[in-house]
């Protein structure tokens, strides 16, 4: 059985404006969500949230689908 992707919204502030490093205790992490729409919608949530911030970067991810035994 196989079982559907996951995605997830993450980010934080980064420490310059080529987005390589996070700020230490600045990262966040939301969900599961189980679909791209969810994540979608948290993503605007939260990029909205600290729009103010130019250091600021969300991004949403997908976890690849696995097969369950």
């Amino acid at each position: 059985m196989t079982k559907g992707s996951n995605y997830w919204v993450i980010g934080g502030e980064f420490g310059s404006m080529n987005f390589h490093t996070l700020v230490h205790g600045s990262a966040q992490v939301q969900g599961p969500f189980s679909t791209r729409k969810e994540a979608e919608d948290a993503w605007r949530a939260v990029s909205e949230e600290n729009r103010h911030k130019a250091g600021v970067r969300f991004s949403i991810v997908e976890e690849p689908s696995r097969v369950v035994a």
